[in-house]
């Protein structure tokens, strides 16, 4: 299985899961770098595994967003044991993940806001098309010379579907979860923003907004108490700081949307965002500073408006 139908040769493994692998590997027709996600044989159940990982390529294929890993292909390759395995080939981006970057502590703030600012902007083109990606942690967030690049849709769902699974088990990663989540009620796109929140948080503090050493720990202390205040952040506006506050409210109707935090966290930072065109009014332009960071206008999609803080929109 070097080699999957013929066309993509996998290099190196990049990244390990529960249930898949990450690969760098050469696409032979198309003569360019990508990145393979593979499901580790042993951690599927056949023709079931194979739609319900076609239907999360599907659905990521659907999202076309600077901040969003692209989708390119869907397969299935077959084992020296004759096992069928399922593979996505998506768009390889460069760069280290955000965990890596606040291993060594927490963020300067305008870097953190930024970042946050476009983890939302993505975010807003999914939930747009009513997908909540589930999964929103520092692994799972790229920063690229381009900017972020939001990965791993892996266990997204449409907002309001509920999981079939047993009692006490949830889907995702647990100090990211929502309230409703760790309830086992259906996640909606207020779910990723408790996500973003936590995000927020983590990259303005170096650390969760719970006490906990443990997994354990961790989802005992989720079930008993609110996550603690956010401390002052010198520098940080008030505005950052009272939305970090309101992604992480008990109730998810008191949450921001996506496309909310994402104009507001890009202000605060004079970024630019694309987010969905239908949910942008224009307003009249005029001049203000562009982060170069994330200066893309030039080649947005025409699905998506960019919007510019200090004055206004382009489509």
């Amino acid at each position: 299985m070097r080699t999957l139908d013929g066309r993509y040769r996998l290099e190196q493994r990049i990244g390990v899961g529960g249930m898949s692998e990450v690969w760098r590997a050469h696409d032979v027709v198309l003569d360019r770098t990508v990145a393979v996600k593979l499901i580790s044989p042993g951690h599927h159940d056949g023709p079931t595994s194979v739609e319900r990982i076609r239907a999360e390529a599907r659905s990521a294929a659907r999202l076309v967003h600077p901040n969003v890993a692209s989708v390119h292909d869907f397969g299935t390759a077959v084992t020296g044991t004759g096992q069928q395995v399922p593979y996505i080939v998506m768009e390889l981006a460069e760069g280290e993940t955000l965990a890596a970057h606040v291993r060594s502590g927490p963020l300067d703030w305008r870097i953190a806001v930024r970042v946050c600012a476009e983890v939302s902007a993505a975010l807003a083109a999914a939930h747009a098309h009513g997908i909540v990606h589930r999964d929103v942690k520092p692994a799972n967030v790229v920063l690229t010379p381009a900017g972020v690049k939001v990965l791993d849709f892996g266990i997204a769902t449409t907002s309001g579907t509920a999981d079939e699974l047993p009692a006490g088990m949830v889907v995702g990663t647990p100090a990211y979860l929502a309230p409703e989540q760790l309830a086992q009620r259906p996640a909606t796109t207020a779910a990723d923003m408790y996500a973003v929140g936590v995000l927020l948080y983590y990259c303005l503090t170096g650390r969760l907004p719970y006490p906990a050493s443990t997994a354990t720990q961790l989802l005992g202390t989720r079930r008993r108490q609110p996550p603690e205040p956010l401390p002052a952040v010198e520098g940080l506006p008030a505005e950052v700081a009272d939305l970090c506050r309101s992604c992480l409210a008990e109730d998810p109707s008191d949450r921001p949307t996506s496309l909310f935090a994402a104009l507001v966290l890009a202000e605060a930072v004079d970024a630019r965002v694309y987010v969905p065109l239908a949910t942008v009014v224009p307003r009249q332009r005029t001049a203000a500073p562009v982060s170069p960071w994330t200066e893309r206008a030039a080649t947005a999609p025409t699905e998506m408006a960019v919007v510019d803080p200090g004055g206004g929109t382009e489509s």
